[in-house]
Formats: C-alpha cells, structure tokens, sequence
C-alpha cells in the first residue's frame, strides 16, 4: 500500500508538471493572423504577352518625346569651341613644344579669332577645356587637405597627404598644399566684339564672380586662410595666387580643385553679360601659360549659352530616344511571337 501510494503521487506530480506545460504551450501559442501566417491577399501578376505588350508600348509613347524634348532644348544652345594649343606655338617651335612653354623670355600672347554661328543671348559663359588630364587619379586627387583650406591653425598639421608640395624648401608649410593646388591652371582670355555690320572694336568685360560653389566659398575654403609659400619651388606647376586675399575670394582656385571625373573636362573661366549677334567676330586674346605639352594633352576655350538641361549635350535625349525604341522594337517582336507561335490551352488557363 505505500508503494501505490507513491506511486499515486508520483503519477499526479507528472500530471501536474504535464498540465503546466500544456498550459504554458497554450499560454504562449500567438493568435492566429494573416499577416503571422503569410496568407494576406497578394498580387502575382503573370507576364503574358497581352500585358507586357501594352507596358513596352506605353514605354515607348513616354520616352521618345521627353527624348526629342531634351535633343530639341539641347540644339538651343549655341556653342564654340576653339583648340588653340597647336595654333598659340610658333612654328619655329613646334617640333619642341615643351621647351617653349617652359622659356619665360618668350612671348605667350596669341590671338585667335571667332564668328559667332547664332545669336547667342547673355549670360555666355566662358570654359576652358583640357583632354588627357587625369584630375581622377587617386594619388593627385589625394594630394591636398581640406582641413589646411579652412582652418589657418592647420597650416603645418594636415599635410601628410600633400608630398611633394607640402614644405617649402626652407621648410615652411605651403598653403594650399598638394598636386591639386600646385597645378592651377594659368592660361588667360581677354575678348573684343566687333559687330558684323562694322563698327569699332569693343572690349567685353569677362565676369569671375560667382563661378564656384557658394558650398565652397562659406565653408570649404576659410576666410582667414592666405596663401604661403605657393609656388616658390624651382619647379612651378601652374598659376599664382594673390597671397593678399583669403582663398574664398581666389574663385579660380575653388573651380580647379573641384576635380574632374574623366580626362577631358571643362571648367568654368568667367562668365560675359552681352549678347552677341549671328556673325559677330571675337578676337580672343589667349596668353598660353600653362604646360599641357609635357603630357600632350590639348587646350580649347569655349563659349557657351546655357538651356534649360545647362549646356550643348545631346546624350540624356539620346538616351530616351533609344530607350523608346528599344521598347517599341521588343513590343513588335513579342507581337509576331505570339502571332507565331499562339499561346497554348495549359498557358491560357494561367491568366
């Protein structure tokens, strides 16, 4: 009798843990949803041909006239572009071109002269472009510091990554230092219009302010940060700076050190606030200063209108143009498929 008496309790001690964890179980089964269960309402669109078809098609209707729309606004802008890196050499030194950009005795002043195609209505904005320049590659474009623009405290402190031009050769930091910097590009334009009906010369006034980065002249580039030691190497890379104004006043500097994507490249000169009539003459006068010779890359300046995309460039229309073509050439093919080869009963049960 003892025995079964314990074994009695025995067996409702398990029954009781039993109970609990059936309780337990219960207690922490979580309410049933839809959205626990995965089984909310769900669409699964099947790509047949009747409706891919009408997708291609609508495509098509969009891209083609936002395409002809950007083409159309991209011819708007009246463009000119003039190389002038072959045609600024003497012919007397055009078999050494390097040794006439770097002789400070001879004269760089050339001038060049252009006819206006279209009349072309203010602002023009003046570029210079540069082919076969690498502002990309990662040593150049790391050779500077940001923090040495803002901060005139980090004169001597923040140039470990602008080697070689990071100390003058009395040992003095250089600000700015870097590749960036110390390649300024220095060639100069000065304009004149004379007017297709005759007349006199007249000098156009080009406008260097406003050309950078209202970002860069509040914060990149500080206030109380002045030019030191710039260029006073014996190797001199490209142009000057006015070590009397800070460098958010020195608009060229902030336009060069924005630096380039791909090898050739264009970057803001100054802008001129007239317009010119269709057949004007330009006479440009270019002083060829700066050094693209020794990588033979190629100089050009450019005059510019600006539409409602920026400037001349036809690849986004381009772009859409091909794009609604595409779709309206698959939308064709997909139609004689289908004409071809019909659809089968087991496939049309899917709709």
């Amino acid at each position: 009798m003892p025995q079964a008496n314990g074994a009695a309790a025995t067996t409702g001690a398990s029954s009781g843990r039993d109970g609990l964890g059936a309780a337990v179980t219960k207690r922490n089964k979580p309410r049933y949803r839809a959205f626990t269960q995965q089984q909310l309402p769900a669409c699964k669109p099947i790509l047949a041909p009747h409706m891919v078809i009408p997708v291609l098609i609508f495509l098509g209707l969009i891209c083609i006239p936002i395409g002809l729309a950007c083409i159309a606004a991209s011819n708007k802008v009246v463009e000119v572009v003039y190389r002038y890196d072959k045609k600024c050499v003497p012919g007397n030194m055009l078999h050494n071109k390097v040794a006439y950009i770097q002789n400070a005795s001879i004269d760089k002043t050339c001038k060049i002269i252009l006819r206006v195609p279209r009349d072309m209505k203010r602002p023009i904005f003046i570029y210079y472009q540069l082919d076969k320049f690498y502002q990309n590659h990662r040593r150049y474009a790391a050779s500077r510091s940001d923090a040495q623009l803002q901060d005139p405290k980090q004169a001597a402190a923040s140039t470990e990554f602008c080697k070689p031009e990071a100390y003058s050769s009395k040992g003095s930091p250089i600000v700015p230092c870097g590749l960036v910097a110390w390649s300024l590009f220095n060639d100069t334009y000065s304009f004149a219009r004379r007017r297709r009906r005759g007349g006199n010369t007249e000098a156009l006034t080009v406008i260097k302010s406003g050309i950078s980065w209202r970002s860069d002249r509040e914060r990149l580039f500080g206030k109380q940060v002045f030019p030191k030691n710039f260029q006073n190497g014996s190797l001199v890379g490209g142009g000057q700076l006015d070590p009397t104004k800070p460098l958010s006043e020195q608009e060229d500097l902030m336009v060069w050190m924005r630096t380039a994507a791909l090898p050739r490249f264009r970057k803001l000169y100054g802008r001129v606030e007239a317009d010119l009539g269709a057949g004007d003459l330009l006479a440009v006068a270019v002083r060829n200063s700066y050094n693209s010779y020794s990588f033979e890359g190629r100089k050009a300046v450019v005059l510019s209108t600006a539409g409602l995309l920026g400037g001349r460039n036809a690849f986004l229309g381009r772009a859409y143009v091909v794009t609604g073509v595409a779709c309206f050439a698959l939308a064709l093919v997909l139609t004689l498929l289908c004409l071809v080869f019909p659809m089968k009963e087991e496939h049309l049960h899917l709709r």
